[in-house]
């Protein structure tokens, strides 16, 4: 659980660094990376569901 944890922290730090950039500098390339760390967190939030339902058991 803790290295999903810190899996998910990594690719939060991702993205926001990536969005930022797109916002403030108009960085299109960096708009597509946070494109895609938004769509690999959503895959390991859904595995944190599914392990921390499983912990709580």
């Amino acid at each position: 659980m803790k290295e999903l944890i810190e899996k998910i922290n990594v690719e939060i730090e991702a993205f926001q660094k990536n969005a930022a950039a797109q916002c403030e500098k108009g960085n299109k390339a960096a708009g597509t990376r946070a494109r895609k760390a938004s769509l690999e967190l959503t895959k390991l939030l859904k595995d944190f569901r599914k392990e921390s339902i499983d912990f709580s058991k």
